[in-house]
């Protein structure tokens, strides 16, 4: 059985472990209503994985424990994978892989290429499967950031997503994502593009992000739809999840706070250059925007990543 290398580990949420997946395997359905609605799945390229496949397991395990409580009301009905076996699925399969070497190149190494969620309608779901991302919808559950498509990296932030249908399943696609350099997008942004090209993608948090945002342009290129979960939830759902998961407090740091830590990380001649741009950005001659963009540009993104935890981490 073939193994995926490191960049195919996902984070179900963000403190959960990460997972690995391999191999491929199909079974009937479980039941004749099931069967009527997989069938409808089936010839749209994804093929069903049985109990007792790694893969199934994973996936199945990965999903209930990223719900939280919640996963003790939720069955997993059904988990199928994307087969990329037509023509068009394969040409999907090689762009997804030219994209992110060509990422790679361009952010030094590393593409940052992430497992996040998405869910939707029956119908848009299988859409996606076999024609690809068309359409961008706002989300049908909590803030917009900008006009993107919208991924979680803990299936529990995108569930308002998933559409019941006829047969009492919801449905949320498990995809590969390349982020590249992410941009915070505010809330209720209309942007539908990177600010310029140092950035690739958007992020509703820097620090802690639940929100992936993927620009149109990139829809296609930049989302590979790996896996399918459908499963049931209690008819609360939304209010379940409100009352059983605890939003936690996002992370606030001062900039100063920030520019001491990242002294201890940069050489000198790098931080006069952040100083400089800090000062200009406390006389209001450039934009907070700007200054952002100017501090990554200079410090990096791990470096910054390293302060802000440490920061944190002392609080």
């Amino acid at each position: 059985m073939d193994q995926l290398g490191n960049d195919d580990q996902v984070s179900m949420t963000i403190e959960n472990h990460e997972m690995l997946f391999s191999s491929d395997s199909e079974v009937e359905s479980p039941s004749p209503r099931t069967n009527y609605h997989f069938r409808s799945l089936k010839s749209n390229e994804v093929m069903k994985l049985e109990e007792g496949d790694q893969d199934h397991d994973l996936i199945k395990a990965g999903f209930l424990s990223g719900m939280g409580q919640l996963g003790n009301e939720i069955e997993v009905v059904a988990v199928h994978k994307n087969s990329c076996s037509t023509i068009l699925g394969q040409a999907r399969s090689e762009s997804f892989r030219i994209y992110s070497e060509a990422m790679r190149k361009k952010c030094s190494g590393d593409a940052n290429i992430k497992y996040a969620w998405f869910g939707s309608s029956k119908d848009e779901i299988c859409n996606i499967i076999s024609h690809g991302f068309s359409t961008i919808m706002e989300p049908n559950y909590g803030d917009c950031f900008g006009n993107g498509v919208h991924l979680y990296p803990a299936n529990i932030d995108g569930v308002f997503s998933a559409v019941e249908d006829e047969n009492g399943l919801r449905h949320m696609l498990l995809c590969r994502v390349i982020l590249g350099n992410t941009e915070v997008i505010e809330a209720s942004s209309k942007q539908f593009q990177p600010t310029c090209q140092d950035f690739d993608s958007g992020v509703d948090n820097y620090l802690a992000p639940k929100t992936y945002i993927i620009w149109p342009s990139n829809m296609n290129s930049h989302i590979l739809p790996n896996f399918l979960v459908s499963f049931k939830g209690p008819l609360s759902l939304g209010t379940s999840l409100k009352i059983k998961i605890p939003l936690k407090p996002t992370p606030r740091i001062k900039f100063s706070n920030l520019l001491r830590v990242l002294s201890n990380f940069l050489h000198p001649s790098r931080m006069v250059l952040i100083t400089k741009k800090y000062e200009d950005f406390q006389k209001n001659k450039i934009s907070k925007m700007i200054f952002v963009q100017k501090l990554r540009q200079i410090a990096g993104d791990t470096s910054l990543l390293k302060s802000c935890h440490d920061i944190v981490s002392k609080h």
